[in-house]
């Protein structure tokens, strides 16, 4: 059984969502269907959402809508999630102005994404993160994902950063577990595993929680995973792990990126997603088909997680 002195603190939850914005049929930013999704991901499990994130379709929303998606969310929710606004872009300089206006927009926190393409060198890197830290008074959660932005914020960075009072989180799909630990024995960031199959690899060795795409279809799932590891019962932690695979294979690993899958399942089941701007395309049938299939069994095999 974990007790808090096991792990860093977590500073916006344990069980954390990457939720999808939602469109309507035109395009248009569903702001209805944002609230009530979030309301319902929390009230199923979540204690924290990420918002305009990857699988937010950040880079095909404007500013406007980022700073709208976080007011109407927070109406929806209240006090009762966390909400980390993602402000990540290639720019320091309009990283920080999304920060500022993420801040005004109620939000708890700021997802900071290492800036994509440039592929800046790891002092430039530091420097990024830092001047984003220092614009606005919320606390930031630093996205380590090489395989999306082409530049990996190495464990000595993140040591580094660690010295920055506002930085102190990480979310991790950098699929290095000895990178994680280094950083996790000599810092007190709070980790995020930011891939669904590693949810609980990384929590067993002090990880604060995750940032789930599946969540948006299973909010509850990852938190059982949690909740049976600090009962003890590893057993059943590993059970309920190994039952989403093929959820999280179809999800996640099956060529088409999280947000297409989430927002195909999402629409499946009857819950607010609607289209994918472009250049991203929606799932077809049989992908959704398959999508479909794969959660009803984990919902046959659990008894617990329905629409």
């Amino acid at each position: 059984m974990t007790t808090d002195e096991d792990r860093p603190a977590a500073p916006f939850g344990r069980a954390l969502c990457a939720m999808v914005t939602p469109f309507t049929e035109s395009g248009a930013l569903d702001l209805d269907g944002a609230r009530r999704l979030a309301g319902r991901l929390v009230s199923r499990g979540c204690d924290g959402l990420v918002l305009s994130g990857t699988t937010g379709e950040s880079p095909t929303t404007t500013d406007a809508e980022k700073a709208a998606l976080v007011t109407a969310v927070r109406e929806a929710v209240g006090d009762r999630a966390a909400l980390v606004a993602g402000v990540g872009t290639s720019d320091t300089r309009h990283t920080v102005e999304l920060a500022l206006a993420a801040e005004k927009a109620g939000a708890d926190g700021l997802l900071v994404v290492a800036p994509y393409y440039s592929r800046p060198p790891q002092d430039a890197l530091e420097a990024h993160f830092r001047e984003v830290a220092d614009a606005s008074g919320l606390p930031v959660m630093v996205y380590d994902i090489p395989g999306r932005t082409g530049t990996r914020v190495e464990p000595d960075t993140l040591v580094r950063l660690a010295g920055h009072p506002r930085i102190v989180a990480v979310k991790d799909c950098a699929y290095d577990l000895l990178g994680t630990q280094k950083v996790l024995s000599r810092t007190g960031l709070a980790y995020y595993a930011g891939c669904d199959e590693q949810v609980l690899a990384l929590y067993a060795v002090g990880a604060a929680g995750y940032v789930s795409t599946v969540a948006n279809v299973v909010p509850d799932l990852f938190r059982a995973v949690l909740d049976a590891f600090d009962a003890g019962d590893t057993g059943r932690a590993a059970a309920l792990q190994r039952r989403a695979i093929e959820l999280i294979e179809s999800m996640m690993a099956a060529g088409l990126p999280g947000t297409v899958t989430a927002k195909a399942l999402l629409g499946a089941l009857g819950l607010p997603a609607g289209p994918v701007r472009a250049p991203l395309r929606p799932a077809d049938r049989e992908t959704t088909a398959g999508l479909l299939a794969a959660y009803e069994e984990l919902a046959a095999h659990t008894g617990q997680f329905q629409a």
